[in-house]
């Protein structure tokens, strides 16, 4: 598998159209700038959609890639190891948070098991079906996964990415069901941007205390030292301190921007698997958007070097995608908005004015 090939297959959102939707922009009733940045993100999605007038976001879906991290062990979560089947299950049970606002704006949810620690046997058939293996290797002394089961991953996301093309899903919000995966998106990031550890090490969704972060930042920092020597190869990056769900959110979010799918990335794993993802094809930011801050470093780092500006700042840690479809209602929002907004009035001018006045009548003359 030869990821340079995406450079290639990766287009740009068509330019072109996006001034014809600022042109069209411009002739509506309501003044420019007046609606903030709904007007950007609706010639945004024009230039996404190849259509200056915007068409509405009637089928989005929310895609969660789940993993359990063998870095978990060393106790850098609040949630123990291998715990993630229980986030999964509290989504198709429908009392997460996710799965409840998911609910309410209805909107489907597809939760993709690439490395659960759980029998297989404990999920449908429709969940675990790409499952690469059970677990991650521990990523401060071993390999996340092998060379193929790297490869198998990235294959693996780029297929849900058709699945969901095929299907007519016309936006993605991005997120992830994992347990240490902060752990392994922190080294990735801090990796690709040349960091060290302390600068992208957080506390995660569920705020871990002070000797749970030192253990933390030290598994991000011995993990980096196996980083840096393959960091020209991203596939080997993936399998040396990413994991199977990692890598295929990173495959799926290459495949939906040669698609043409539009994506809302959600918490610091999938900004990790974004930046990986933009070493690889410089073009695919283009077709992604930024739901919101986490308040992760390690999240914000990455989007500063991808120049990415948050639709939301609520203050959400929960991951699972919650922030990113908090954001959906702005983005279906700026959709509906830039498709339905009438244009104003042509004004007349003197010459018309004069044109359009009655003639006079003759004096006495009678009108009936």
């Amino acid at each position: 598998m030869n990821l340079d090939d995406f450079t290639d297959l990766i287009e740009r959102p068509d330019a072109g159209v996006r001034r014809d939707a600022e042109e069209r922009r411009a002739r509506f009733a309501v003044p420019p700038d007046a609606l903030g940045r709904l007007d950007e993100l609706g010639e945004w999605l024009a230039a996404a959609q190849s259509s200056a007038r915007v068409k509405p976001i009637e089928q989005p879906r929310v895609v969660l890639f789940a993993g359990d991290h063998g870095v978990a062990g060393l106790d850098v979560s609040v949630r123990p190891a291998g715990s993630a089947s229980r986030l999964v299950r509290a989504v198709l049970d429908g009392e997460s948070p996710l799965a409840v606002l998911a609910r309410r704006l209805d909107v489907p949810v597809r939760v993709v098991d690439m490395s659960l620690d759980c029998d297989p046997a404990e999920l449908p058939e429709e969940i675990t079906r790409h499952r690469v293996r059970r677990g991650s290797g521990r990523i401060d002394i071993e390999d996340a996964m092998t060379a193929d089961e790297a490869e198998q991953a990235l294959r693996a996301g780029m297929a849900v990415a058709d699945e969901e093309a095929d299907a007519g899903t016309d936006l993605v919000v991005l997120g992830d069901l994992s347990v240490g995966g902060t752990t392994a998106a922190a080294t990735l990031i801090a990796a690709l941007c040349g960091v060290d550890a302390s600068v992208v090490t957080g506390r995660g969704g569920e705020p871990i205390d002070d000797l749970a972060w030192m253990r933390k930042c030290a598994a991000v920092r011995d993990a980096l030292r196996r980083a840096r020597p393959v960091l020209g190869d991203q596939a080997e990056l993936l399998a040396a301190v990413g994991g199977p769900d990692l890598a295929a959110a990173t495959g799926f979010l290459l495949q939906c921007a040669v698609r043409h799918t539009p994506v809302v990335l959600d918490g610091v794993v999938s900004a990790a698997c974004a930046l990986v993802a933009q070493r690889v094809a410089f073009r695919a930011p283009d077709w992604w958007l930024a739901g919101h801050t986490s308040g992760e470093p390690a999240q914000a780092k990455a989007y500063d070097r991808m120049a990415f500006e948050p639709l939301l700042d609520h203050g959400v840690k929960v991951g699972e995608g919650v922030g990113a479809l908090l954001a959906l209602p702005l983005v279906r929002s700026a959709a509906a908005l830039a498709a339905e907004l009438p244009a104003r009035e042509p004004e007349s001018t003197p010459d018309e004015t004069e044109s359009a006045a009655p003639e006079p009548t003759e004096a006495g003359a009678d009108i009936t």
